[in-house]
């Protein structure tokens, strides 16, 4: 008899131990899946989600801002247009855009502008210059103070016009490299102005702009010339790092 209740009792033990077993498991696993199921957003294209550290396809800067259920359904049943995305405040989790994040997207622009220049990819600047051109009109000067508005309006007036240029002349790759050369000047006074918060090369091609030399703004140290492309890519030099 003795024997019989010590066994029942051992018994009960391991089926406590186990059903205890079995809900850590079962908690673990919802944890995961919780976790697998998130969704992140792009800080300046917030109606773009995806999973943690995936490129936004709009810019692509990193998902980084955690979204919640809510703004998930806003973001599914009204779709923002290109100049209110980033105006758009979000609560909880994701930030308010700031303008470091517009300066960011500005940048990011005109570097995958750069690179389709450099690969004497007229089409793919031509659209990189329109998407350069709305990131520019994106920017909320209400944060500036009258200093920095101006000053900010003289170089996004003039970057805008080329950008626009570059961006109408998808068949002519030269001439969208002509409106480069004084882009680059301008995104070059950009970052004086605001910074950058990566590390950036400004290089410089001597043979470009007919002879009299260029600079364009670089997110790597390896010469990738945006002027000459495929006829001498790894012409110019480091001028300076930011």
């Amino acid at each position: 008899m003795k024997n019989i209740i010590i066994s029942a009792i051992a018994m009960a033990f391991v089926l406590i131990s186990c059903n205890q077993k079995s809900k850590e498991t079962e908690t673990i696993a919802t944890e995961k899946t919780e976790v697998s199921s998130q969704l992140y957003a792009c800080s300046m294209h917030p109606e773009v989600t995806g999973k943690k550290g995936e490129k936004c396809s709009k810019c692509g800067m990193e998902l980084t801002k955690l979204v919640t259920q809510t703004e998930t359904n806003k973001n599914q049943e009204e779709p923002k247009s290109a100049d209110t995305i980033a105006k758009t405040e979000t609560t909880g989790a994701v930030a308010t855009v700031t303008t470091s994040d517009y300066v960011t997207d500005i940048i990011t622009c005109y570097i995958n502008l750069k690179n389709k220049l450099a690969k004497d990819d007229a089409k793919g600047s031509a659209e990189n210059g329109k998407l350069l051109l709305a990131s520019f009109n994106r920017l909320d000067t209400k944060a500036l103070n009258a200093k920095q508005k101006k000053e900010y309006l003289d170089i996004a007036d003039d970057a805008k016009e080329h950008a626009e240029h570059i961006g109408a002349n998808a068949d002519k790759l030269e001439h969208q490299r002509e409106h480069f050369v004084l882009l680059s000047k301008d995104i070059n006074d950009l970052i004086k102005m605001f910074g950058s918060n990566r590390k950036l090369y400004q290089d410089y091609c001597p043979m470009a702009d007919d002879g009299k030399g260029a600079i364009w703004i670089s997110e790597i140290k390896e010469i990738k010339n945006p002027y000459q492309g495929s006829k001498m890519l790894t012409c110019g030099s480091i001028k300076k790092t930011y």
